[in-house]
């Protein structure tokens, strides 16, 4: 009797796995064109940032100079060896020592992670895409090109793109880009709260604005207003 009830429960579970293999997945009609359009979705959003016209994602975020490099290079390469280009360096211990001391600032102290001085000793500085540490966003680092311009993040390969190079300089303003450069801009950092000046402080836009920065050389196409 033993061997004969092993025999059919051997041969019910036989049985039963081969009807478990027989299983089939039914996935209801409706849900096949919702399927379809999701497979879609996924398949034009991996087109649209691979291939893309605009290589960024935030319309407020800094690019980084080597953004305007690319179209403006004699400009970058005479900004480059400016003091605001190299203005981070005054952070450093031991630069501009003889400076610090005639207004009581250490000389021998590291102020380049120093919240107070890094908003106008670099660029975008917390601001989305702009300097986050000399370790992490070194290019930031100085007063770039967007200190003065405006984040590249709204103009830059959108309206000032290379694909287009006759590009209007009023809708470029329009969309976010400073030129020129507006009094106030400079203000934000020539200012008396500069450790290096008294309160009686002034700053003279039309005679300051043309020195410090790069050189404005003639541009290869006419952007017109």
């Amino acid at each position: 009797m033993v061997k004969g009830g092993a025999m059919a429960t051997e041969e019910s579970e036989k049985k039963g796995a081969s009807e478990s293999m027989g299983i089939q997945i039914q996935i209801p009609k409706y849900a096949w064109p919702i399927t379809g359009v999701v497979v879609i979705l996924v398949i034009g959003a991996i087109i649209y940032f691979l291939m893309g016209k605009y290589d960024h994602i935030s319309k407020g975020q800094f690019v980084g100079p080597g953004k305007c490099r690319e179209c403006h290079k004699e400009q970058y390469d005479s900004w480059k060896i400016t003091k605001m280009a190299n203005s981070f360096n005054a952070l450093r211990p031991g630069v501009n020592a003889k400076e610090k001391q005639m207004v009581g600032i250490d000389p021998d102290k590291d102020y380049t992670h120093d919240e107070t001085c890094l908003p106008c000793h670099t660029t975008g500085y917390g601001l989305v895409g702009g300097f986050v540490s000399i370790e992490k966003t070194p290019e930031m680092a100085g007063i770039s090109c967007e200190a003065c311009h405006g984040h590249g993040g709204s103009y830059v390969n959108t309206v000032m793109s290379p694909k287009d190079p006759k590009f209007k300089t009023s809708d470029a303003r329009n969309a976010g880009l400073i030129y020129p450069p507006t009094e106030n801009v400079c203000r934000e950092c020539h200012n008396a709260r500069s450790p290096f000046v008294g309160l009686d402080y002034k700053f003279y836009y039309s005679d300051r604005v043309k020195l410090g920065t790069h050189e404005h050389y003639h541009l290869k196409y006419e952007h017109g207003g």
